[in-house]
């Protein structure tokens, strides 16, 4: 199938772009790869220090004849989705040793979890952990004794500062190795039914409680279509994870399996043997595009939008938000997982999942087909599925028909003719809406701002029945600068509310809303953002608001707006508590959302 025009277009005008930076970005790589394996330019002091707790397996790192992976781990207890990895690295030393080559567990990341901070001042840190996690993933590597890297992480900003360090030690190849979704519990539809009764206070909190606890239940990442299973997908798209990895349950002989035969590839794809996959040749400008047609063929987070941005820059290729926006446009809706519907991804998974996907949009033309994987060269890989077959995986093809097409469509009949995403443009500035969960009657919402400086006082106003009419709610001061860019995914509830009340509202904001973004119209990451100069600053209640998602339009109506002075914020309270005085250097330093809201790249 030749390659869609419009794919084609953008692949051609991001190589143009990023050349002077991928052309310096691969200098240093293949630099850096033809010093030969690591190891071999330590001391004798330098490597009794790496080996010592080795034990019968010095030998070989002291030969310097076997390969050596660098786990670098997310693992901790209290994320659900981190919770399996725990059993991973022994795993991977196993089928390491196995197979003639050993591995360390070179270092820990942090892993956040955004359920458990979201509406919380803990949700300020939450956006800069992706830099934390690229750094610390960066100390994890710089003891130059690996020869291959595998990476165990799932949510939302664990994948991207991932990603980020794999791209800076891009000599090295890389393997990411999922843990896969919790099972189905309480259908997210019924879940969302239940925060919108409390947000009323027809149901007291504890159903509230009740009903969140029999949807996050068990170990697995949670199971609706938000940023962490967003990332899962853009790792399977861009050929890091093995083909059909990404929603396998946990703690499953499959699951098991998959972890087993990666660390397996792992050992194959370094240097020392004839298969050698450095990650920077398979980062590249055709597998960023790549990730960004699954994005939008599935209706992914908005979340992934900005880091994207930041994981691209890491490996040299420069993205635009026209870009994305363009890409939405030529790739059809072929899935609905909530908030986008009332699936999971498990149940995504049985319709066909990923590899139904994968397989249709290659057909269509909408994919580079000749990318460098972990698994060969070429996607098409990505199109089977994973079986066990006396206890060990093989990759079997499978029938290319959806097994559910409420959930799963092909791109000749699709949800929609275009993408989950969109690009914003206005004199309010640049930004980002998810429609694929948003009724076409809610893509144009035209009414009077009601301005606030944090969700807070929204839901204040919302309980004291001040949000009785249609209102664009404006809430600012919320970008990477002012106080980190916490998600905003706790109005999701109140502002569904006044929806189905047949109130015309929408939101706007230089901040998140979440992977999670529901089926209220919401302008994201406004750029630039209050602090640094935009409009936003100097709206004002009653102020005229058009948002046009179909047009992809953002503007205030409002005559004289830009002649005002900006409001002036009072953010005494952003710089202390719960760690918040330990990122100051990153509020300072940190960059637009149109570049990634990122401090490392």
């Amino acid at each position: 199938m030749t390659l869609n025009a419009t794919i084609n277009d953008v692949t051609q005008r991001i190589i143009e772009r990023s050349k002077p930076a991928r052309d310096a970005y691969l200098m240093r790589m293949r630099k850096a790869a033809e010093e030969g394996p690591r190891r071999a330019h330590l001391s004798c002091g330098n490597q009794a220090h790496a080996y010592a707790a080795m034990g019968a397996e010095k030998a070989p790192l002291v030969a310097e004849n076997a390969p050596n992976i660098g786990i670098v781990t997310a693992y901790n207890d209290m994320l659900s989705a981190h919770q399996p990895f725990q059993r991973f690295p022994d795993m991977i030393k196993q089928t390491a040793l196995a197979n003639g080559g050993t591995a360390q567990v070179a270092g820990g990341v942090p892993a956040m979890c955004d359920g458990v901070t979201q509406g919380q001042v803990g949700m300020e840190l939450s956006l800069f952990s992706r830099d934390v996690i690229a750094l610390s993933a960066g100390v994890a590597l710089s003891h130059n004794v690996f020869d291959s890297s595998v990476y165990l992480g799932v949510c939302d900003k664990i994948v991207p500062g991932l990603i980020i360090a794999a791209a800076t030690f891009g000599y090295i190849p890389a393997l990411f190795l999922p843990a896969g979704p919790m099972p189905s519990g309480l259908p997210n539809d019924e879940k969302a039914k239940v925060r919108q009764q409390h947000a009323t206070g027809e149901v007291g909190r504890d159903k509230l409680m009740e009903a969140e606890m029999a949807s996050y239940h068990g170990p697995g990442t949670c199971t609706f279509y938000g940023t962490a299973n967003s990332n899962q997908m853009l790792m399977e798209f861009m050929g890091l994870h093995l083909p059909g990895a990404s929603f396998v349950n946990p703690d499953t002989d499959l699951r098991d399996a998959l972890t087993h035969a990666g660390a397996k590839r792992a050992l194959e794809i370094t240097n020392l043997g004839n298969d050698y996959r450095p990650v920077c040749d398979i980062l590249d400008e055709r597998t960023f595009v790549n990730g960004l047609v699954g994005l939008m063929a599935t209706g992914g987070s908005t979340n992934l939008v900005i880091h994207i941005l930041a994981m691209a820059r890491a490996a040299g290729v420069i993205l635009d938000l026209q870009d994305l926006s363009d890409i939405s446009d030529a790739t059809p809706l072929m899935a609905r997982v909530y908030p986008n519907g009332l699936a999971d991804v498990n149940h995504f998974h049985a319709a066909g999942g990923l590899g139904y996907v994968i397989g249709d949009l290659l057909d269509e033309g909408l994919l580079h087909p000749d990318t460098v994987t972990v698994m060969g060269n070429g996607l098409q890989d990505y199109s089977k599925a994973p079986v066990l077959k006396d206890g060990a995986v093989t990759w079997a093809d499978e029938p290319r028909v959806s097994q559910n097409d409420r959930i799963l469509r092909p791109a000749s009949d699709p949800f929609a003719p275009q993408g989950g995403l969109k690009k914003l443009e206005g004199n309010m500035g640049r930004g980002m809406i998810k429609i694929s969960a948003v009724k076409p009657e809610h893509h144009v919402i035209e009414a009077p701002a009601r301005v606030f400086h944090d969700q807070l006082e929204v839901k204040a106003a919302f309980q004291a029945g001040e949000l009785t009419q249609d209102t664009v709610i404006v809430v600012r001061f919320q970008g990477p600068k002012a106080n980190g860019m916490p998600e905003l995914h706790a109005l999701n509830p109140l502002m569904a509310v006044m929806q189905d009340r047949g109130l015309k509202v929408a939101l706007v904001t230089d901040g998140r809303m979440s992977g999670a973004s529901g089926k209220v119209p919401a302008a994201l990451h406004l750029c630039p953002e209050a602090l640094d100069g935009g409009l936003i600053a100097k709206i004002q209640d009653g102020d005229m608001i058009r948002l046009d998602a179909q047009a992809g339009t953002l503007a205030v109506l409002t005559e004289g707006v830009e002649n005002r002075a900006p409001a002036t914020p009072n953010l005494d309270d952003n710089g202390h508590g719960v760690g918040r005085e330990l990122f100051a250097m990153f509020r300072q330093t940190v960059g637009g959302c149109d570049t990634g809201a990122a401090v490392v790249v």
